[in-house]
């Protein structure tokens, strides 16, 4: 029977409470955040873009918080499952973004229990493997990590696009936002947002293999018009960032297919040939 290592249950433990509890705070905070977005929008109708400039910032601080803590809860989630990897002396370089991410990150956070981590994997692996992370040596801690988790203000272009999309989500009016850009407003309103509708073919189960030739022709004076079919699936465009706040998908135009109800008769036709 394998001995398990107290120190790596410990860390066990604490990764699983450390991804309940990221998940809870980024709920609360994107909570927060809409609350947040709300009072800003009444600030633009009472005309008070000054005033709504300068607490656009928590906002984006915000939104830029509940990325971390997303980017953090998929490190402890790889950590979780390559748990066994963690017994060895040396940190396993697949591993070595995940643990120097969370020892450079913890304390910049608030969840307690990252910074129980922080602590079983400095005295795991070392104080000189934890001071290059802390100094980050050699860039392991993704750039997107250092970049949103310092202190500098949001730049200018990103507090006036919070604006606009916060102006142009709640119909209040901001100096800086354009004709066309409410009149795109209007149009994705009509539209009622930017999903667009693919058709989802048909699956192809197991048991379709096994019926017989005969069984499949029989079956042939049931089929559906496809024509008709109004199965479907709304495809939404990827979640907005503080980097790309109008995050949109394109979809490829399509070539014009053959009308489905002649294709449909000549594979009857095709069967009733088979069947003399």
């Amino acid at each position: 029977m394998a001995v398990v290592n107290p120190l790596t249950s410990r860390l066990k433990s604490q990764l699983k409470m450390a991804i309940n509890r990221l998940r809870l705070v980024q709920q609360k905070e994107t909570a927060i955040a809409k609350q947040q977005r709300r009072a800003l929008a009444q600030l633009l109708q009472e005309g008070k873009e000054q005033s709504a400039r300068i607490r656009v910032e928590n906002i984006i601080r915000e939104d830029i918080n509940v990325e971390v803590l997303e980017i953090l809860e998929l490190y402890c989630e790889l950590l979780l499952a390559r748990i066994g990897l963690l017994d060895a002396k040396e940190c396993d370089p697949g591993l070595e973004e995940a643990v120097k991410t969370i020892i450079y990150s913890a304390l910049r956070t608030e969840v307690k229990e990252l910074h129980t981590i922080r602590e079983i994997l400095i005295h795991k692996f070392g104080k000189d493997f934890s001071k290059d992370a802390i100094d980050n040596v050699g860039g392991i801690v993704p750039q997107k990590v250092v970049k949103r988790l310092s202190v500098e203000p949001p730049s200018q272009e990103l507090v006036v696009l919070y604006l606009k999309e916060i102006a142009r989500a709640y119909h209040a009016p901001f100096s800086e936002l354009t004709d066309d850009e409410l009149s795109e407003t209007d149009s994705d309103d009509e539209n009622g947002g930017t999903g667009e509708k693919v058709p989802v073919p048909p699956l192809t189960t197991d048991d379709d293999k096994n019926v017989s030739t005969s069984q499949k022709l029989a079956g042939v004076a049931h089929l559906s018009d496809p024509s008709k079919d109004k199965a479907s699936i709304s495809v939404s465009g990827p979640a907005p960032t503080s980097d790309n706040i109008r995050p949109s998908i394109k979809i490829p135009p399509t070539k014009p297919k053959p009308s489905a109800t002649s294709d449909l008769d000549d594979l009857k036709k095709r069967f009733e040939a088979l069947r003399k």
